[in-house]
């Protein structure tokens, strides 16, 4: 059933989170071999996290997106953390060694985990590379209040007329509910082994 869902992209996993919940804790090794953790956010008005990976068009086509989105956002409470969720057997050029040599030829300003061993992914139900949960935080937690693509048009950064991830940080940081607050993450399926 895993797989399956995986596969096909129904969007969310039986333990995967909705918007209002609240977001799942991570604790994983960056690129410059320091691990990252949720909490270590706790001063900032939010966190950006994209599952994301080295391999995948969709996620290269974004990635100066990224990079841009971390760098307007990150400097009012609202970093960039991307986190890659998928398995380095099955897909060699999304291995660790592979995610710090990417992070330096691209020279990304946030931090760029690995979900080693892919707990993480399904707990929040990311379906797709790259997929987007905005999360806000809420003193003791942290609150999904956005779920999906970063904008509507992966293939033209300049032909997008939808900026869905900006727009809902931005309507968070007015005190207002990001709308939408859920849309399709377009992407490659997450990579896991199959049993």
């Amino acid at each position: 059933m895993f797989l399956m869902l995986a596969a096909f992209g129904t969007g969310v996993f039986a333990d995967g989170v909705g918007v209002g919940d609240q977001a799942p804790g991570f604790n994983l090794l960056n690129v410059d071999g320091n691990y990252v953790s949720l909490s270590d956010f706790e001063n900032e008005r939010g966190v950006v996290v994209i599952f994301s990976c080295n391999h995948c068009p969709y996620v290269v086509a974004y990635e100066d997106r990224m990079i841009e989105l971390h760098n307007e956002f990150a400097p009012q409470g609202f970093p960039v953390v991307a986190i890659n969720p998928n398995d380095s057997i099955v897909v060699p050029a999304d291995s660790y060694t592979k995610m710090i040599e990417r992070a330096e030829e691209k020279n990304f300003p946030f931090a760029y985990l690995l979900d080693a061993d892919q707990t993480v992914f399904p707990q929040y139900g990311a379906t797709r590379t790259p997929h987007v949960y905005l999360l806000e935080n809420k003193g003791e937690y942290f609150e999904v209040a956005y779920i999906g693509a970063i904008d509507d048009n992966y293939r033209d950064a300049a032909a997008v007329e939808e900026k869905y991830l900006a727009n809902a940080i931005q309507a968070l940081m007015a005190g207002e509910r990001p709308d939408p607050e859920f849309t399709r993450a377009i992407g490659c399926t997450i990579k896991v082994q199959e049993n």
